[in-house]
């Protein structure tokens, strides 16, 4: 069966050639490094965001900033930037690329080097590491995402906050190696309550008789495209549920998409062996899709 992720992008040669900004340095790919005591490397304890370039601006900053911010504060973690110095800091490393459009980045924060390798944070005592990295992305997704569903939840928040944005992914990671096991490209996970949630590594929706549905927000990373994509259909008369609901919901829907900074709005054709509709993209996400690129290019 042929292999599709939700992260899918054309090779780009000129990725090989990158400049990755690390603690205030640009340096080539093969010299781009973290310390094998990094707290990142050793424990996962690091935030991290997705952002995208389109026409010489990154969509949406703003939102993934307060984000960033907001879980280092949750996690208690010094970024040790400004918010100020921080944007510089993006925009350095995208010039240094000559960026202008369809690229992505990943800005990662870690709580630092340990002095020994242990998990306690008070062993973190160096300051954070800060790392941009931006790649040349054009989305290439060849056809629907099949999605199986994973006994994996995105559980309660006293255990690990599924709002966090965090570089401790290996629940997502185990649910999308079950789901791959299983056929699919990704992994549907439901709630503590069975309901339906989100994927390993984007949110989910779902389209009833023209009316978009999606979880309640609970249990799943609340996503910056979700929200626009909730934003939008309010602003364009599309009925739209932050709701409960299962996958007997799910089984029976006319569409299903899920929504990331990558992909923005990325159709799903199989559920656990289940055609969702036609099996391509839909009417509605084909709308939402066209009202996104609207919004994200004005």
């Amino acid at each position: 069966m042929d292999k599709v992720t939700t992260h899918q992008a054309q090779d780009d040669a000129r990725n090989e050639e990158i400049l990755i900004w690390v603690n205030g340095a640009l340096k080539r790919k093969a010299e781009a490094l973290v310390s094998v005591y990094d707290s990142g490397f050793m424990l996962g304890d690091g935030i991290w965001e997705g952002l995208r370039l389109y026409d010489g601006r990154w969509s949406f900053i703003d939102e993934h900033l307060d984000r960033l911010f907001e879980a280092a504060l949750a996690i208690d973690l010094d970024i040790g930037l400004t918010r100020a110095e921080l944007l510089d800091a993006i925009e350095e490393t995208r010039a240094a690329n000559g960026m202008v459009t369809d690229a992505h980045c990943r800005l990662m924060v870690t709580r630092g080097i340990k002095t020994r390798p242990f998990q306690h944070p008070g062993l973190s005592v160096q300051g954070p590491t800060v790392v941009i990295l931006m790649e040349h992305s054009q989305p290439s997704i060849p056809r629907p995402i099949r999605l199986a569903t994973v006994p994996h939840q995105r559980g309660l928040p006293m255990t690990q906050d599924p709002k966090l944005n965090s570089h401790s992914k290996l629940n997502c990671i185990l649910a999308c190696i079950a789901a791959e096991k299983a056929g699919a490209d990704e992994a549907l996970m439901l709630d503590v309550h069975g309901f339906v949630n989100t994927t390993n590594a984007c949110n989910f929706f779902i389209v009833r008789k023209g009316a978009v549905w999606t979880s309640t927000g609970d249990y799943c990373m609340n996503g910056i495209t979700r929200h626009k994509v909730i934003d939008l259909c309010r602003a364009n008369d599309i009925p739209v549920y932050e709701r409960n609901y299962s996958l007997v919901d799910t089984y029976g829907a006319d569409e299903a998409f899920l929504t990331g900074t990558f992909g923005a709005q990325t159709p799903v054709g199989e559920i656990d062996g289940r055609r969702i509709g036609t099996g391509e993209m839909g009417p509605v996400t084909k709308r939402l899709r066209a009202l996104y690129k609207e919004l994200v290019t004005s």
